[in-house]
């Protein structure tokens, strides 16, 4: 695996995922899932023929979900700084 340092320049990619496995760091299955839903995200709002797909299944209930699971993510990763 081509690993990265804390020094390095990010690589160039938007999968979250794939980040955390160049820097070796080791994720549990329901991490996986919640950073591959969160590079969707991104991937769908960036995209004008997903963008209102996406639109639609941001409700309220669903976007306080995700922010509270990403604010989760956040925290995770503060404590391997």
């Amino acid at each position: 695996m081509n690993n990265i340092s804390l020094n390095d320049f990010p690589p160039l990619i938007h999968d979250l995922r794939r980040i955390c496995e160049k820097a070796d760091v080791k994720l549990d299955e329901n991490q996986r899932i919640i950073l591959d839903s969160i590079s969707r995200f991104n991937i769908k709002a960036r995209y004008d023929d997903y963008k209102q797909s996406f639109y639609d299944l941001c409700t309220d209930s669903f976007t306080n979900e995700w922010i509270e699971k990403i604010k989760e993510c956040r925290l995770w990763i503060q404590t391997m700084l």
